[in-house]
């Protein structure tokens, strides 16, 4: 097979959460670009048909499906979506998200069950559901997880102090390399993408604060850009990754590396 063939998403069907704005809108792009139909969900229906009629002005196929990742019965009903407009589920990019910045020793309790709702309970729910749709389908499928590098190292609190955060991606990273291995008699990739520091809405405080701190602790000295996590994310949805599973890509400008 060509080079070129094995990144090519052709005929694919791909569910992205959190898939309105910042870096879920950047990686729906990325599979578009590369040729997957897709489901953006999200919360804001609003937002939601902004940029669908945004993907199909670049003549990319996309349908919204508003759902909260933390309700069961909006999450079934995505997958619904996806399985009714295009026939079936190929990937499931898992990147809706929150944060509550607090040092632990006053993190609220209601924050903390927020974050953990959000960012665990609500990966887990896309991802059974997924699941269960790519089991039944018999073909396989790529699960991608949207974790972060607050999860794979303890966080010097004057560049992050946001310990609800941290332990939610850290639970997204073994809740990766669980399913990989339960799924993989499947065919079912399940790998996640730890992005470092990008300008998103949910960052943009943090920068404003601490922007130079941040700088400091990435080598590559600057943000993630809106084009930084397109590839990953094709990689891992593509034939080119079909031998690599419970993996966790991390995309930071060398953050992780010190």
């Amino acid at each position: 097979m060509h080079v070129r063939d094995l990144f090519d998403l052709t005929g694919s069907v791909a569910i992205v959460t959190g898939a309105s704005r910042g870096l879920g809108l950047q990686m729906a792009t990325a599979l578009g670009e590369a040729g997957a139909a897709l489901v953006l969900a999200a919360r804001s229906a609003a937002a939601l048909e902004d940029a669908a009629a945004g993907l199909r002005a670049q003549r990319i196929r996309a349908v919204p499906a508003v759902c909260d990742v933390t309700r069961p019965d909006e999450v079934l009903a995505a997958v619904a979506r996806a399985r009714d407009e295009y026939g079936g589920i190929d990937i499931l990019v898992n990147n809706a998200g929150t944060a509550w910045g607090a040092p632990a020793t006053e993190m609220p309790a209601e924050a903390w069950r927020r974050v953990i709702e959000t960012n665990v309970t609500g990966t887990f729910l896309m991802a059974q559901a997924v699941g269960r749709a790519l089991i039944e389908q018999g073909r396989g499928g790529r699960i991608i997880n949207i974790a972060s590098i607050a999860g794979l190292a303890g966080q010097d609190p004057q560049v992050l102090d946001a310990v609800g955060y941290s332990a939610s991606k850290g639970a997204v990273v073994a809740l990766t390399r669980d399913l990989a291995v339960k799924w993989a008699p499947h065919g079912i990739t399940v790998n996640a993408i730890a992005p470092g520091f990008f300008p998103t809405r949910m960052t943009r405080s943090l920068l404003e604060r601490r922007g130079e701190a941040v700088l400091r602790t990435i080598p590559l000295g600057r943000l993630g850009r809106e084009d930084d996590l397109k590839g990953a994310v094709v990689f891992l949805a593509s034939r080119a990754a079909g031998f690599v599973t419970g993996q966790v890509l991390a995309v930071d400008g060398g953050a992780t590396a010190w």
